[in-house]
């Protein structure tokens, strides 16, 4: 078809993707009128509209979704010729798309995109923050190179790397540090606080205090772990939070940290990554970098963490 580009499809997929022009046209680093201009451009070449264009949002006709869907595996074949290019260079260079889910991002994406930095000058990383499930279609529709999640995924496109196990601890108000620590069964008669619905930690900690989805719909949610720790500083009720949150989470708030009786919670963080990247050799070394990075942070907060009791 005679000029069809992949900046065309490029757009079309932001905007299939995010569902709204002016959250599309930020994605894309260009201005709302100049994506306009270039969906209806592949609306004639198509000879058909794509897009139903409604006040609230923007929906996309049958054909749009069948294109959409044709798009992504051109453009996902597209950048799998760059990223077969980057492998003859040796050592990763260039665009790395991480994405990292929210109980990890804030404590441990700055030192980690300092350590590549360091060992990788010509890197240029592009870290999302964003839940299980997004990251993972992102990853699935080639919009993000890999991506540190708690494991298992259990998706059979992608390949699991193990990085290190941690604990959850518990969280309450400082009055109640001298209390013994409750056992998981005390738990459910406590207000507890959790993340919302979407988060993967807010599941492990449902599965560890036994309480079923029905039950979890009483309970007090909010959308980070920063703001349940600030709720049980105001005496609201307790929380759960990985060890990893414990330093910068606690430090302005009153609250105290307590190890929970064995057997411990955990959850196991990894990396994961499309088992058909052409980076696959590159991302597992990586993904031995970020371990022994994470290990030895990890270390350090399970030692302070037992020092507190």
């Amino acid at each position: 078809m005679n000029g069809l580009t992949l900046k065309h499809l490029r757009y079309f997929e932001a905007l299939a993707r995010h569902r709204h022009f002016g959250r599309a046209a930020d994605a894309c680093s260009i201005s709302q009128p100049a994506l306009s201009v270039q969906i209806k451009e592949l609306e004639t070449l198509i000879g058909s509209p794509l897009i139903e264009r409604t006040k609230r949002q923007i929906q996309l006709t049958g054909l749009g979704e069948t294109l959409v869907e044709r798009a992504r595996e051109i453009l996902r074949s597209v950048d799998e010729i760059g990223d077969l290019a980057r492998t003859a260079q040796g050592p990763l260079t260039g665009r790395l798309r991480i994405g990292v889910i929210p109980t990890v991002a804030p404590y441990m994406l700055p030192l980690l995109i300092g350590e590549l930095n360091a060992r990788f000058p010509g890197l240029d990383p592009h870290p999302r923050e964003a839940v299980t499930s997004k990251l993972i279609e992102d990853l699935e529709n080639g919009l993000l190179d890999t991506a540190i999640v708690a494991l298992p995924v259990s998706e059979p496109t992608l390949f699991e790397q193990r990085l290190f196990e941690e604990e959850f601890v518990l969280v309450r108000p400082v009055a109640d540090a001298a209390k013994p620590v409750p056992q998981p069964g005390a738990l459910r008669e406590m207000r507890l606080l959790l993340l919302e619905e979407g988060h993967c930690f807010r599941d492990q900690a449902l599965s560890f205090c036994q309480l079923t989805p029905t039950r979890s719909r009483d309970l007090m949610e909010a959308s980070s772990l920063t703001t349940l720790v600030q709720m049980v500083g105001a005496g609201i009720g307790v929380t759960l939070i990985p060890e990893m949150a414990v330093a910068v989470e606690s430090r302005s708030a009153q609250v105290s940290v307590a190890r929970l009786a064995t057997p411990r919670p955990t959850r196991v963080i990894g990396m994961v990554w499309r088992k058909t990247s052409p980076l696959s050799k590159q991302l597992a070394d990586l993904s031995q970098l970020v371990h022994d990075f994470f290990q030895a942070r990890h270390a350090e907060q399970h030692s302070a963490l037992r020092s507190r009791g």
